[in-house]
């Protein structure tokens, strides 16, 4: 068989073209992959820091601070990276790109660290001062009822001490007399021109020692005052009395008598029941009454 070389020279040629471009084929294919492999790879990436970001406003936005030296450094990093997060999202997924925003995320994660753990320390601190401040108006709170309930006891005690050292008196009598040679008893009231009063201050150390005013009033059915020596005021309180007896009290039993004589304008006595009153000031020791026929 006879072969021509020219012919057999283009079918070399053509045979390497056609290996050749299936090398180039196969070549472009994997390189087309490889290429797409890495874009997606960079996306991915690009959206984990973009996530990363956004993680780190939103805890921005949950944290509560009082400080407001801490509160314009939280607000300085959320512009920061919020900043970061915009520019980022505009950006193409890029090595370049990445390598800078991962180095900026790595220098806010490392700012934010410190500011988190300051601001964890300073809320630590306000719970722990707001707990011993609600302890301390518990307390404050019951040491104030526990004064109330002091001075309510006291008080009752200085009350109790007032009136125990009050003047108290006793065994109040009265009798009708008719004046003469010698003064005779009487239930007349025609006859009765002078009445005695006699009644007795009881002991009591808790008393104030000293000189005493007690004064006496006598009341006839009419209401009018028998004789009348003159009127004191106690405050808003008139006394209109009858006799007044000066005494020095020395805390023991004394008895005391005196007599009240009529005027001229109380004679003669009218029939009817008449009432005595023992005072010391205000204070309205006891009392008792006599019927006059």
């Amino acid at each position: 068989m006879i072969v021509n070389p020219q012919f057999f020279n283009y079918r070399i040629i053509i045979g390497s073209l056609i290996v050749g471009m299936a090398a180039l084929g196969v070549f472009s294919f994997n390189t087309y992959q490889s290429v797409k492999a890495h874009q997606h790879f960079l996306d991915q990436e690009k959206k984990l820091v973009e996530s990363e970001l956004s993680q780190m406003i939103l805890r921005y936005d949950d944290l509560s601070v009082t400080s407001e030296l801490i509160s314009d450094q939280l607000d300085s990093a959320k512009k920061t990276t919020k900043s970061a997060l915009e520019e980022l999202r505009l950006m193409k997924s890029d090595f370049s790109v990445l390598a800078r925003f991962k180095s900026e995320l790595s220098a806010i994660k490392s700012k934010n660290a410190i500011l988190f753990k300051t601001i964890d320390s300073i809320n630590l601190l306000n719970e722990r001062l707001e707990n011993e401040k609600l302890m301390a108006y518990s307390e404050l709170n019951e040491q104030q009822k526990a004064n109330k309930s002091l001075k309510k006891i006291n008080k009752s005690l200085s009350n109790a001490i007032e009136e125990g050292a009050l003047l108290t008196a006793n065994s109040f009598s009265a009798k009708a007399y008719r004046s003469g040679i010698k003064s005779t008893s009487t239930n007349k009231a025609v006859q009765t021109d002078q009445i005695e009063v006699c009644f007795t201050l009881a002991e009591n150390t808790l008393a104030e020692k000293g000189m005493k005013d007690i004064y006496i009033q006598v009341l006839n059915p009419l209401n009018n005052v028998i004789g009348e020596k003159g009127a004191v005021e106690f405050g808003k309180f008139l006394l209109i009395y009858s006799d007044k007896q000066r005494i020095n009290y020395d805390n023991e039993v004394l008895d005391v008598c005196t007599t009240i004589r009529a005027q001229k304008n109380d004679k003669p006595f009218s029939k009817g029941t008449y009432y005595v009153s023992v005072f010391h000031k205000e204070r309205k020791l006891g009392s008792t009454q006599i019927e006059l026929n």
